[in-house]
């Protein structure tokens, strides 16, 4: 895929890197971050995207977000102590496995995991798509940073409602009146 085409559902990966319950509370509008996280994750759900989830050093940051985990019969996570989602090897076999091509990425911090992963993902050839209004860092000029600096790689800079309606791609499509209530 050309990193400037319309961004496709099918060889889609959502990647919810680090949205943890200790981590949050220091994230500038951490609770814009979080809704936003929970949006694409149920959009994802529905459109049968798959989720990869990741967790920092969890023993010092805590779990993923409940309002995350309560969406999973049986939750699963990436667990790493590398910024970068590929230092740990499972991360890069689970996207193996899922036949990947397109990594969307929402998460914390943006100037650090998100950033690295991202720019990492660039190297390997994936195509990555980063939801800015999905990601925060502890101040609005990391976040800008670290999303300058995807941009400058060749990262996709988009939002929320924007990967959506591209995932959907019609207005008549069973897909969209499934996600009516989500987008109102």
């Amino acid at each position: 895929m050309t990193r400037f085409a319309p961004l496709k559902k099918e060889g889609s990966v959502l990647v919810v890197v680090d949205v943890q319950e200790k981590l949050l509370p220091a994230i500038h509008e951490f609770a814009s971050v979080l809704e936003r996280s929970v949006k694409m994750v149920k959009v994802a759900q529905m459109l049968e995207v798959p989720i990869l989830f990741t967790q920092q050093y969890t023993k010092g940051l805590g779990g993923t977000h409940s309002a995350l985990t309560s969406l999973f019969p049986e939750f699963t996570f990436v667990e790493k102590t590398s910024f970068n989602c590929f230092g740990e090897p499972r991360f890069a076999e689970r996207l193996a496995e899922l036949n990947a091509k397109t990594l969307v990425i929402v998460g914390t911090e943006a100037h650090i995991c998100v950033c690295q992963t991202a720019l990492d993902a660039l190297q390997r050839g994936f195509d990555v798509h980063v939801v800015a209004d999905a990601v925060g860092s502890r101040t609005t000029q990391n976040k800008e940073i670290g999303l300058g600096r995807i941009r400058q790689a060749g990262g996709i800079i988009t939002g929320t409602e924007l990967t959506i309606y591209e995932w959907i791609e019609r207005a008549d499509s069973e897909a969209f009146r499934k996600m009516l209530p989500l987008l109102k």
